[in-house]
């Protein structure tokens, strides 16, 4: 079951312990778009594709990455807050 933008935003109102986002830091791409593959698999936080995500950060509608490496990029938590709570106005 793969569990909406909304609904994990209902969710996170209920019971804050439940947020699959830390309260502050960083977040990979992984955790974000979600991971079928892994066991148990990693729910989607914003469901849309991996080229979706990065037309989206291209364009300006999706936040900056920080590159952490070479190979290795994250997200501000507070920036995908900021992003939840637009898409869910």
């Amino acid at each position: 079951m793969v569990q909406t933008v909304l609904q994990l935003k209902q969710q996170e109102n209920t019971n804050p312990q439940a947020s699959p986002l830390p309260a502050t830091g960083l977040v990979k791409l992984k955790t974000l778009l979600g991971n079928s593959k892994t066991n148990p698999p990693i729910l989607p936080i914003i469901p849309v594709s991996r080229t979706t995500w990065h037309n989206g950060v291209k364009s300006g509608k999706y936040p900056k990455p920080i590159k952490l490496g070479e190979h290795s990029i994250a997200w501000r938590v507070e920036d995908i807050r900021a992003l939840l709570e637009e898409l869910g106005a």
